[in-house]
């Protein structure tokens, strides 16, 4: 409507003012600005610029003049943009390029007058810390080693769930890297061998993660999900085994980048450092011999965000933080959504279906993404519910799951044939997987037909087996709800779980 305060938009949460983030990386200078401090921060802008402060740190000692001017017109912009956006809160960090660089303390004291904030140049020890706080925030319990690439270096971290080991930087960045070895792949190849020759904390990597943290590695990983064919386009959480990564890399770094099969999915700036990512990630693989190579999209930004949340607020589930905010955005009744989660839990303990407790988190997502897609037309809701959740930026969840949430939605809307779903969607979901999407969206739709979306009825209206019978009892003035229709819908569930339906009124 003409004349209203944006800053009260109801597709926005009531977190206050919005936050930022300055990054002040080696090779990119980037703003982002969130909605707000949670366990789950969204971002409402995000901007970056390529200056390449550390192009020559290494052969000269100094940030180059043109890079400084770059970083610095930049960053003036980012200055307005916080101000236009209503932004209270700023952390501006700053990393290897201005921490080694001669003319570093000359630069981040013409950036504070930017800025007009105090900017922190984290050590490679602090650095390397904040990176794997960004995994840990943004992957479910993860157990391996943090590596994050950046322009002038790489930082390397063991993680075990929250428990973070004393991390170590290495000046191996893909444009330190290009600056010492004169552009030389060849050269540059000695010089990562000799170096990570000397790390044993890379050995502790054997048939653990290796979680890839930087824009250079992930545009690496882009290409790879383009080349394979990959169905979902979602950077966080990609998983590439270990010895694809191997021979990947090896490829990457032995071709000409414009050779390679979409390179114009990578930032044209960014294309001469693929082949320094690429040499780096295959002799961290070599060495470490991991599983996989999980990415990262988090790192050095969402840790700093997630160091300053309390212990309460860090130990929240990202995913089920993240599915509770959706709820409160996009459903008709979120409280409903709210008693989905003890509606199918007495189900599904008294079914005998197994379900481990990764499923179980999944389950309580699953429920309180239900209703995102109400106001789609009801020819669409399925299908666009898919797509919100498959596609969502969400933490803590692999694809795998993301795709059991998507499908458990779908089948909600579309009922239990899978006719209309993409067979790239499902070829991430295991047949286990699927079974369980089709019994919870089955679920889901008796319960939506029971309550018309509305809380209070579901904690009247239990869904349980009893004496091998698949029962809906509805209890008291919620007896009239009974009908035809909701008997079907109870029907198509019993038939999934090898059960008779029973509707008892009383």
């Amino acid at each position: 409507m003409p004349g209203r305060d944006l800053a009260n938009a109801q597709g926005r949460l009531d977190l206050g003012p919005p936050i930022a983030v300055i990054d002040i990386g080696s090779n990119s200078v980037r703003l982002v600005i969130y909605e707000g401090l949670t366990r789950s921060p969204t971002p409402i802008f995000n901007e970056k610029v390529l200056a390449g402060l550390g192009r020559e740190v290494q052969s000269t000692g100094l940030l180059a003049a043109d890079a400084v001017e770059k970083a610095l017109a930049a960053l003036r912009r980012f200055r307005a943009l916080c101000d236009t956006a209503g932004v209270k809160r700023m952390w501006c960090v700053a990393t290897a390029a201005c921490r080694d660089a001669e003319n570093g303390p000359d630069f981040i004291a013409a950036a504070e007058r930017i800025c007009r904030k105090r900017i922190a140049v984290l050590s490679g020890r602090e650095e390397a810390t904040l990176s794997a706080l960004g995994v840990v925030s943004g992957l479910y319990r993860p157990d391996g080693i943090v590596g994050d690439l950046g322009g002038g270096s790489l930082e390397l971290t063991d993680v075990h769930g929250h428990q973070i080991r004393r991390g170590i930087t290495l000046p191996l960045g893909s444009l330190a890297l290009q600056d010492v070895a004169d552009m030389s792949v060849k050269k540059a190849d000695k010089v990562v061998r000799k170096a990570l020759a000397r790390v044993p904390l890379l050995r502790e990597g054997h048939g653990r993660t290796f979680y890839a943290v930087g824009g250079t590695w992930r545009a690496l990983a882009r290409l790879h999900m383009w080349q394979t064919g990959y169905p979902l386009h979602v950077m966080h959480g990609y998983v590439i085994p270990a010895r694809e990564a191997l021979e990947f890399s090896r490829l990457v770094h032995r071709v000409n980048p414009e050779m390679l099969s979409r390179i114009e999915m990578v930032n044209e700036a960014r294309r001469p450092l693929l082949a320094y990512a690429a040499l780096v990630l295959e002799h961290v693989v070599r060495i470490a011999r991991p599983k996989e190579v999980v990415i990262s999209a988090l790192g050095v930004r969402e840790g700093l965000l997630y160091s300053l949340l309390s212990a309460r607020e860090r130990h929240k589930d990202g995913l089920i933080t993240a599915a509770q905010e959706l709820n409160v955005l996009r459903s008709r009744s979120p409280r409903h959504c709210e008693e989905l989660i003890p509606w199918t839990d007495r189900f599904m303990a008294s079914s005998g279906i197994d379900e481990t407790a990764q499923e179980r988190r999944l389950r309580h997502a699953a429920c309180l993404l239900a209703d995102i897609g109400w106001r789609a037309h009801p020819d669409y809701r399925g299908e666009q519910s898919l797509n919100i959740i498959a596609n969502a930026a969400f933490v803590s969840v692999d694809h795998p799951g993301r795709t059991f949430l998507a499908l458990a939605v779908f089948f909600r809307h579309v009922g239990l044939t899978d006719d209309e779903l993409s067979p790239h969607v499902r070829e991430l979901a295991s047949a286990r997987m699927l079974d369980r999407a089709r019994v919870l969206g089955a679920a889901l739709r008796v319960a939506y037909l029971a309550s018309a979306s509305m809380p209070g009825v579901l904690p009247n209206a239990p869904l349980v087996v009893e004496r091998g019978k698949l029962k809906l009892k509805l209890k008291g003035r919620f007896a009239a709800l009974a009908g035809e229709r909701l008997f079907n819908r109870l029907r198509q569930l019993a038939r999934l779980v090898g059960r008779e339906p029973v509707m008892e009124t009383s």
